[in-house]
């Protein structure tokens, strides 16, 4: 009731008394401005429970608009990529779409049958794979004529995608749409090499990251050592009940995120149980941990370019690492917050190196890199990239003023509405939330963790993650050498 005698009366009010430039609001428009600002704050409740299965499920309600997000995500991303075979995820990923097997009464459908059955029913279905983890993401009204066939047809793909198929002729036809995307991949790879700030990131994500899998590129090496069969042996071994983490968000209630839940699983579950499986998954190989840099490394590429692009920084830390707020809340500081930050005052502002330098730190399952970027004139470079170190070097030696912590933390606890602000971005939270094992209050104590973190706790967790003298330093830019 109060929320919609604020939205709709009360507003009106009190654009009329602002507009006849008159300073007196009234005590409703006061409690309404009060509950405004705490609404926009208040956090979602998140709802974690785990499937019989073995599955993981965190559901959020979001009623408003008749529609419901699912992603279900599996510990498959690029990091477990064979030896030889980077881009193997990533590539079954893409593949998944190239059609489904028959499944009891549901059809087998090519790709292109499957495109138009998603466009028939107004649904949307992707799948695509990051450093840990593969995720498939359903969108669609919660309409049961819409939402049931959709989620069944989700489940289908998941359990018996078109590479289970027992026709040879399918199979045929699935191998050529493998060479198809090949091609396409090795033409974009090789356009990509003509790119400067690819190459910075080639050679920057080699030189942090060494031989473990987070540095292994794709390339038409790899590619040509992926098969049909390869993805059909990575998918059964990984996409499996017992290993899916379930996110929801959307306008439905607990009992429907169950039975959806449920619907989604059922197949992956048979086809477990009719290949012999337990139910319970055995535990994936070990990952080892990036090996941090033992000593500074720069790495120079002359191009005949307009820019010269930078790239600085080093292995940083995992998502489960306990000073992930200090080290956020460091980072906006030293290079996250645009105009405000440290390296864009230092090297753009007072000095002109550059229309804007940053930094940011990529947690993952395991330590990824920090990054420091910018891109000046070739004949500057050499100065914006020590000034950018010395910035560093000075931040994580004495850490942040009170007064940059201050400024800091209001601005992200006053902005904390806009990371929840749509079901995406609500989706993304309980998706992280679900696979890093954060605590179902975490989105509710988000802003109570930015408000007590403190400059020395900046100032430590910086100089524990950072070693400045330490860092790759990447520049590519500038016309080759006179001979």
């Amino acid at each position: 009731m109060w929320a919609t005698l604020c939205y709709k009366n009360e507003a009106i009010d009190m654009y009329k008394t602002i507009a006849n430039n008159s300073i007196k609001i009234s005590d409703k428009a006061i409690f309404c401005l009060i509950f405004l600002v705490a609404t926009v704050h208040a956090a979602p409740v998140v709802q974690q429970w785990q499937h019989p299965s073995g599955a993981k499920v965190a559901w959020v309600a979001a009623p408003g608009i008749p529609m419901v997000d699912v992603r279900l995500e599996f510990d498959v991303g690029n990091r477990r990529d064979p030896a030889g075979q980077a881009g193997l995820a990533s590539a079954m990923a893409g593949m998944s779409a190239a059609g489904v097997a028959a499944q009891g009464r549901a059809p087998a459908r090519s790709e292109n049958e499957l495109a138009e059955r998603w466009i028939d029913l107004g649904a949307q279905w992707s799948v695509s794979a990051g450093a840990d983890r593969l995720s498939a993401q359903l969108r669609t009204l919660t309409d049961p004529a819409v939402a049931q066939p959709s989620i069944a047809l989700a489940a289908q793909i998941l359990a018996h995608p078109a590479w289970e198929s027992a026709d040879a002729a399918v199979l045929q036809q699935l191998d050529a749409l493998w060479q198809r995307d090949h091609s396409r991949l090795t033409s974009a790879w090789q356009n990509q090499q003509l790119q400067p700030a690819t190459l910075a990131a080639q050679r920057f994500q080699s030189a942090v990251y060494g031989d473990h899998p987070y540095g292994a590129q794709p390339s038409p090496e790899s590619w040509a050592h992926i098969q049909v069969a390869s993805m059909r042996q990575h998918w059964r071994q990984h996409i499996q009940p017992c290993r899916a983490r379930i996110s929801v968000v959307g306008e439905v209630d607990q009992v429907q995120v169950e039975r959806m839940v449920n619907q989604l699983l059922a197949p992956l579950v048979a086809v477990q149980v009719a290949r012999g499986g337990s139910g319970t998954c055995a535990a994936l190989p070990p990952v080892p941990e990036v090996v941090p840099l033992a000593q500074a490394n720069r790495i120079s590429l002359a191009l005949d370019t307009a820019q010269a692009h930078v790239l600085m920084g080093q292995p940083g830390y995992s998502r489960r690492d306990p000073d992930f707020f200090p080290l956020l809340v460091g980072n906006h500081i030293l290079g996250g917050g645009g105009f405000t930050s440290r390296l864009t005052t230092e090297v753009r502002e007072k000095r002109g190196l550059s229309y804007g330098a940053y930094s940011y730190f990529s947690p993952g399952e395991h330590a990824g890199a920090f990054t420091a970027g910018l891109q000046t004139r070739p004949d500057q470079a050499a100065q914006a990239v020590a000034v950018a170190q010395d910035v560093i070097q000075q931040f994580v030696a004495e850490g942040p003023s009170d007064a940059e912590m201050q400024a800091t933390r209001n601005f992200m606890v006053n902005g904390f509405a806009l990371r929840i602000d749509s079901n995406a971005k609500l989706l993304d939270n309980v998706a992280n939330m679900l696979w890093f094992d954060l605590p179902a209050h975490y989105l509710q104590t988000w802003t109570d963790q930015i408000t007590a973190v403190t400059a020395d706790q900046v100032r430590q967790a910086f100089q524990r993650v950072l070693q400045p003298s330490r860092m790759v330093t990447v520049v590519v830019g500038g016309k080759p050498a006179a001979p």
